[in-house]
């Protein structure tokens, strides 16, 4: 038996026979027989081509993973609009006679080359994506594919690395679980096996000769067993049928309280990414909606989209959730979620940049449509408004009296509105050190402990090669979070968390402990999460409470 370890993306078992697949290196012509202009009409027509196929796979993804995952697909087709791509495509094959599928390789292949060495690790990211689409178009203009990554039978895939596109195409049906020898835990692809809930381990230095072998998936201990002894499958097989079991126990929960063993009731929420993603909610239960990313209507549009049309997104939303709180965060747009028509900048540093709040408060047109939007969506439900990136009380101020503008033109409008309560994403060292200031402008605080944990650890959550430096559970990280819970409660502010953290269940206890109000999950992550809170004794006294 081999043991080879690496990554979990999952906590997970998967069993069954290794499957290698290597990417077939797609050989172009140099040289062309025909013009310049048939060659550029030749690769006009694959990126079109490519563009519905993108369209294609965002609406499998869509239907798969919810709107927040599916969104890399519709960057894909955006930097198929790129001019540099473009340009440099056109220029090689003017000035060298080129056939377009060497102008596409080698032009995707330089700018990958030309982000990668970028110091920011959003753009390093963006050379994956180069890559994939300039493939995908060689592959048009070739007439070649990468085939089925997957045999008939069920498998455990095993590669260098999988892109998002490669990810979302496999059948599930076939794919017990994954292995790479490269990516990072917060790559588009392990965010989309976490969604999906595929077993899968990174960062595995395999072997050829694994091709065939039977092995096992050991998410819980980040390693993979090959060709395992008898006992060892026989146990693994048995925590297998276990975690299905256990799955199956969950649903039992359906309808149960958030109660733990002394009595102390604490909210489960759901975050979503679109209007379609309610059915989860609806689905696993959640007492609400803790976080609405509004960005992706954004993102999901070829415009600014307008009033009427977020209100009908809005509205459709608080209906469904039939009275439960839905909390709307207002846009959240900037850093890696770019939408061309914004004709934002590029910038040295956009995780520090122009986004959020600081977009809103200086376009102040495009913040009162959404704003207006919400205000007659909170006329059908009960509505929170949560402003992202905020650093300081007078942005807090100013974001409200644009909301009382709103609600004066509304009104004048004759327009139905509801109460609205306001609240601000602590997601931000200065926010945790003003959150005295600024519990007294809001009803509630809820912590992005994405954003907080780079951001307090001066590290980049997306850059792999600082996966060993990325704690969080950094006792800065949680001492930043009691101290926003004890500020937010001394001026009656509740206090909830909206990042992963909150689905982190070897914090769950120390965050009751710290007592905090409301963890706000993905759909998935609501029914486990109220099992453990109905467990826990908070009377008694815990080790985890030394952490803080």
């Amino acid at each position: 038996m081999q043991v080879a370890t690496g990554k979990s993306i999952l906590n997970g078992i998967a069993i069954g026979p290794l499957r290698i697949y290597k990417k077939d290196e797609t050989e172009t012509t140099v040289n062309s027989s025909l013009t310049p202009e048939e060659e550029y009409a030749r690769f006009d027509a694959a990126r079109v081509k490519a563009q519905e196929q993108l369209g294609v796979l965002y609406d499998k993804a869509l239907d798969e993973v919810g709107e927040e995952n599916a969104a890399i697909f519709e960057i894909h087709q955006m930097m198929l609009e790129d001019d540099d791509l473009l340009d440099s495509v056109k220029s090689i094959i003017d000035t060298q006679g080129a056939t377009a599928e060497y102008a596409v390789a080698t032009a995707g292949d330089n700018l990958a080359a030309a982000f990668a060495a970028m110091e920011d690790a959003y753009m390093r990211a963006r050379a994956t994506d180069i890559k994939d689409i300039s493939r995908r178009v060689v592959n048009i203009l070739t007439g070649q594919s990468d085939g089925d990554l997957l045999d008939d039978k069920p498998a455990i895939l095993v590669a260098d690395d999988l892109t998002p596109s490669e990810t979302v195409q496999l059948d599930k049906s076939k794919l017990l679980g994954f292995i790479t020898r490269h990516g990072s835990s917060n790559s588009h692809t392990a965010i989309l096996a976490r969604t999906m809930n595929i077993p899968a381990l990174i960062g595995v230095d395999f072997q050829d000769d694994w091709d065939g072998k039977m092995a096992v998936i050991d998410g819980y201990n980040s390693c993979v067993y090959i060709e395992p002894a008898a006992e060892l499958l026989t146990a693994m097989e048995e925590k297998r049928s276990n975690d299905l079991k256990q799955e199956a126990l969950l649903q039992t929960l359906k309808k149960k309280p958030n109660i733990t063993l002394d009595g102390r009731e604490i909210k489960v929420y759901a975050n979503i990414g679109n209007a379609s993603d309610v059915g989860l909610v609806i689905q696993n239960d959640a007492q609400g909606i803790g976080l609405f990313r509004s960005e992706f209507i954004y993102l999901d549009s070829q415009d600014y989209p307008t009033e009427d049309q977020q209100f009908l997104l809005y509205k459709r939303v608080v209906e469904t959730m039939a009275g439960k709180k839905v909390i709307i965060r207002t846009l959240d747009i900037g850093a890696d979620k770019q939408a061309d028509y914004f004709e934002l900048d590029k910038e040295e540093n956009p995780a520090l940049g122009y986004r959020a709040i600081r977009i809103c408060l200086t376009r102040k047109d495009i913040f009162k449509t959404q704003l207006r939007a919400i205000l007659r969506a909170s006329a059908f439900g009960t509505v929170s408004i949560m402003f992202p990136m905020v650093i300081s009380v007078r942005e807090v101020r100013d974001a409200k009296e644009l909301l009382e503008e709103c609600r004066a033109e509304l009104k004048e409008r004759g327009v139905a509105m509801g109460e609205v309560e306001i609240g601000i994403m602590v997601e931000t060292p200065a926010a945790v050190m003003m959150a005295e200031e600024l519990a007294e402008e809001v009803q509630f605080f809820s912590l992005g402990t994405n954003d907080l944990t780079q951001y307090t650890l001066a590290i980049d959550r997306q850059n792999p090669k600082l996966d060993n430096f990325y704690d969080s559970h950094h006792p800065a990280v949680l001492r930043m979070i009691k101290h926003t819970v004890e500020a937010g409660h001394r001026h009656g502010c509740w206090v909830g968390i909206c990042g992963e953290l909150g689905a982190d269940q070897t914090l769950t206890e120390t965050f009751l402990r710290m007592g905090l109000d409301e963890l706000s999950v993905s759909p998935s992550a609501v029914l486990p999460l109220r099992k453990l809170i109905r467990s826990l004794d908070l009377s008694k006294t815990s080790e985890v409470q030394k952490l803080t």
